[in-house]
């Protein structure tokens, strides 16, 4: 069994509102829909645009930043000139006021006030009617907000946030321990009370790591500090001091809500309430083979932190998979989602982590996770070309040594780092992956240059392995412990691992990434395609007479018809249904339907397909289509042993073997049995005349009359023969003797008198010898092409005009232009192509004496003649004929699947990620006396300067208009 995926082939590259959906983080449509009876909402509001200016804070704490400001209704977004420095996204239903200000002339400027109380100034610097034109949309988009009853959601929802509670006066901190888990009266790793605010099983398990040697209170304060100021949740503004502080390390408490918030997953469970409970209430008692899997490696997950040794967080991870299983079939489970699920799980409630997932598989990490994996494979043939363009000396030596880079960075993509680093690191570099993107785990390759001279050494992938699991452990160590410098002594190798990654790869952006992706692409879908066209030939369970070449021929012809008339989806029947002996659950399996068995036949079959060659006097092309008869309808069904009323890649290949291997006898008894349709060993009159209109439909393009003859003749034959073994008696009117009649549907005709019938005529005969297993011809298919990459504003026109569509507009108008001058002429291939001339071979003599002939003459009513008709022109099938070619790839997948099973069966265990001990007096107490800021050195050494785009004057006009009085 096998299960065919044209996925692939149907990806497009994103569009420049898809591409600003996901810098945004914004999901692409409104999750909720309006009501019947409201006629208007925020996805009528047309989307737009406009130049702006961003001011902020009536303190004057932030710089004011030149953009661009947009409405995708229901949000408002807005990013800085370099797309890097600021950046807010904002729900309409968390804007509470806007007004527009009272400025000086040629000054266009609005102020928003936002749920949490800020101000923010937006100076519109487009022309005024762009400007007014801006305000009416956004006023329409607040406006169905408002009646969709988002605004009223807003209050319930900020609740469930911890920083609303850090922020406030009363604050959290109370019950909590210092590392942010929830202090309670029962037996440690008891049940925490109850909260409001969304928590993972680090509130009752403890976080990973010592809570004094990651400077938690300090981070929490400097927080409180930003997120008082800024927004926090639904109403968040990143500045660039937001990124400087994600950069040191977010603290473990806040951890997990500001994750779904730089993510956008809390724009998903804030649009989507009571869903994720649902899904629960869904899956309570069913079972697939998802939930099979994920079953398998609940255990294997973090199995060393504490919340996984319980039924606790056991139950958790089991809810969340199932229920992302659940709601995803396409995707179902893939191995290594387990680990990410675990992890987040610590910091985040199970609804909150379920919709990062859903961010990470969908958006953040397309294809990871998927059955094929064509993200992470086409992400690590991208990392290697980035190493080979940035460190070719390490490139040269792996390929010397025949080292596999990917044994050891697949699983560093595939977990985020999470199943190599020790966790307290690996978090880390979470939190910047959520913050900033992608781009972070192809900027860690500064994990090589840093182990260069290390890695020149290494013989083999071992070697790799053991080299960078040792790097990992001591990342917490000195990297500069022989330094007089005290406070080059303090720079750990984490440290440096962020500051080679930040500062000397920033060169690789979001526009490197998908400018490789686009560059691979193609390979890659090529190399999992010949992978999976392997895997699915040695999973038949039988290939009967044919090669494992020949069933790679039918498997390519199938995938082409799948393609072209894509099956219905695969969907899983009952568990009830799908027992096995061995009390096992059959997995789904591709099966095709009667639409794309015709076009898969048309591929193989010569005469299952109508072929033209077409002259206008302009060109000459030849145009296939698709042949539809009752014939190839009765093949499929025919076929379907297992009557499901669907074909898999096995009963193709089972069926294919039953025709294309047999002798004449053979062949006589297939088509005797295709049309036999009670399988009872006869054919009725009806079934008869069915079998000889099959001629008629295998015979229509030939050559000449004898094809056409030679139907007549076995016609005549069947119902002469038939009729003389039917039972005798005598006319007593007439005195003749005379057959029986029968009905049309009773037993007329057996095999062996079929078989006679058939070997009275000479091209009969030549047709079940040879001619009938040759119109089978299973030949390498040419690789199908591509959608096509956006290559740049020539690329898209061409792609745009040399559409499928316009190419047949183009045909039928060079079509109508060679009638018009008498040029246009349309020839069809014959089927066999035995006969290339106007002859009619000497048919054999009747079966039956002259003296049967006479006596049986006219007692048959039911014979049928079929009258000549002139005979369609034809070329000779052999005269025109294309071959495809096959090409393979260099890339294989199985080295990255076989490091994907090795790398996550076991995660080694490192003692940094130990909790530690709240009452352990060490000298590290001291550093809370310190001055908070200084948490920051770590990261100062590579940030980048952030260029606000906007000249001093430009910088004075917007302080002006944060002290401006609204428009009355």
């Amino acid at each position: 069994m096998s299960t065919i995926s044209t996925q692939l082939r149907n990806f497009k590259d994103p569009t420049k509102d898809q591409l600003t959906h996901v810098f945004f983080s914004i999901p692409e449509t409104p999750p909720v829909p309006l009501k019947d009876t409201e006629k208007q909402g925020s996805g009528d509001v047309e989307k737009m645009e406009i130049n702006a200016i961003l001011s902020f804070g009536a303190q004057e704490v932030e710089d004011s930043y030149a953009g661009k400001l947009h409405l995708l209704p229901p949000y408002l977004a807005f990013s800085s000139l370099d797309r890097k420095s600021v950046r807010f996204t904002l729900p309409l239903s968390t804007i509470r006021r806007v007004e527009r200000l009272n400025a000086r002339a040629g000054v266009y400027a609005l102020s928003l006030s936002t749920w949490h109380g800020m101000k923010i100034i937006v100076q519109l610097t487009s022309l005024r009617p762009t400007a007014d034109l801006f305000c009416s949309r956004l006023r329409e988009a607040l406006k169905a907000e408002l009646q969709r009853g988002q605004m009223k959601a807003v209050k319930g929802f900020v609740k469930t946030c911890y920083s609303e509670g850090l922020v406030s006066l009363s604050g959290v901190a109370d019950n909590e321990r210092e590392d942010g888990s929830i202090i309670t009266d029962t037996r440690e790793g008891g049940p925490p009370p109850e909260t409001e605010f969304h928590g993972g099983l680090g509130l009752q398990f403890k976080f990973p790591g010592d809570p004094k040697k990651l400077r938690e209170a300090s981070k929490i304060k400097l927080w409180t500090t930003y997120l008082k100021g800024h927004g926090r949740n639904l109403t968040l503004l990143r500045y660039p001091q937001c990124t400087r502080l994600v950069q040191v390390g977010l603290p473990n408490r806040l951890r997990g809500e500001m994750w779904e918030t730089l993510s956008g997953s809390v724009y998903l469970r804030y649009s989507n309430p009571g869903v994720y409970a649902q899904l629960l209430l869904d899956i309570k008692g069913t079972s697939s083979t998802s939930f099979e899997d994920i079953e398998k490696d609940l255990h294997r997950s973090l199995p060393e932190y504490a919340g996984y040794q319980a039924d606790e967080g056991i139950s958790a991870l089991r809810r969340v998979l199932q229920a992302y299983s659940h709601r995803n079939p396409e995707v179902g489970y893939c191995q290594a989602m387990n680990i990410l699920a675990a992890a987040i799980l610590i910091y985040m409630s199970e609804e909150q982590a379920f919709w990062l997932l859903e961010v990470l598989c969908d958006r953040l990490l397309p294809g990871y996770y998927s059955p094929t994996m064509h993200g992470t494979l086409l992400d690590q043939r991208v990392f290697e070309s980035l190493v080979t363009r940035c460190l070719p000396m390490i490139s040269d030596h792996f390929q010397a040594v025949d080292v596999q880079l990917s044994v050891a960075s697949l699983p560093w993509f595939l977990s985020l780092y999470i199943n190599s680093m020790p966790m307290v690191f690996a978090f880390r570099i979470a939190d910047c992956f959520f913050c900033m993107g992608p781009k972070v785990l192809f900027q860690n390759k500064a994990i090589l240059k840093i182990n260069g001279e290390k890695l020149l050494q290494i013989q083999d992938d071992g070697g790799f392995l053991n080299l960078m699991r040792e790097y990992f452990a001591s990342l917490g160590d000195s990297a500069h412990s022989e330094s007089a410098d005290p406070r080059a002594r303090a720079i750990t190798r984490f440290q440096e691992l962020l500051l080679i990654s930040f500062r000397e790869f920033a060169v690789i952006t979001d526009e490197t990434i998908l400018f490789e992706r686009r560059k691979y692409r193609n390979e890659i879908v090529n190399s999992i395609e010949s992978f999976s066209k392997r895997s699915a030939v040695r999973n038949l369970k039988t290939l009967g007479r044919f090669t494992k070449e020949q069933a790679g021929f039918v498997y390519d012809a199938l995938y082409k018809a799948i393609c072209d008339v894509p099956p219905p989806p695969t969907v899983t029947p009952p568990p009830s249904l799908l027992a096995t002996n061995d009390g096992t659950q059959e997995r789904a399996e591709t099966r095709i339907g009667i639409p794309t068995f015709q076009v898969f036949f048309s591929e193989i079959l010569t005469w299952a397909r109508n072929e033209k060659i077409v002259i206008n006097g302009f060109q000459q092309r030849i145009d296939r289509e698709v042949a539809e008869h009752e014939l190839i309808d009765r093949l499929f069904y025919f076929w379907d042993t297992s009557c499901k009323g669907s074909l898999s890649f096995q009963d193709l290949v089972s069926g294919l073997d039953g025709v294309m291997f047999n002798d004449l006898m053979e062949n006589i008894e297939w088509f005797f049995n295709l049309h036999d349709k009670n399988k009872d060993g006869f054919l009725t009159k009806d079934e008869v005349l069915t079998l000889s209109e099959s001629f008629l439909f295998i015979f229509r393009y030939e050559i000449g009359d004898a094809y056409l003859g030679a139907v007549s003749k076995f016609m005549t034959n069947a119902f002469e023969y038939g009729d003389s073994l039917l039972p005798q008696y005598t006319n007593s009117e007439t005195g003749a003797t005379e057959p029986q009649e029968i009905g049309h549907n009773q037993p007329y005709l057996n095999l062996a008198t079929f078989r006679m019938v058939v070997l009275a005529d000479e091209v009969l005969e030549s047709f079940f010898e040879t001619d009938l297993s040759a119109s089978f011809r299973l030949e390498s298919v040419p690789d199908l092409e591509l959608p096509p990459t956006s290559s740049g504003f020539l690329g898209d026109l061409w792609s745009n005009i040399a559409t499928q569509d316009n190419k047949k507009m183009f045909n039928k108008l060079s079509d109508e232009l060679g009638k018009t001058i008498g040029k246009h002429q349309v020839i069809y291939r014959p089927s066999i192509g035995r006969f290339t001339k106007l002859e009619e071979p000497t048919a054999r003599e009747s079966l039956i004496s002259s003296s049967a002939k006479t006596t049986f003459s006219g007692s048959s009513s039911d014979t049928v003649t079929v009258s000549s008709s002139p005979s369609t022109l034809a070329l000779d099938s052999s005269s025109i004929h294309e071959k495809g070619s096959s090409s393979v790839s260099a890339f294989s997948p199985m080295p990255h699947l076989k490091a994907v099973n090795a790398a996550f069966m076991e995660r080694t265990p490192f003692a940094i990620d130990d909790a530690g001990d709240d009452d352990d007096d060490s000298d590290l107490d001291m550093v809370h006396g310190e001055d908070d800021d200084r948490v920051l050195d770590e990261v100062d050494a590579f940030l980048e300067a952030h260029d606000s785009g906007l000249s001093e004057a430009d910088k004075e006009a917007a302080k002006d208009l944060l002290h401006a009085e609204p428009v009355k």
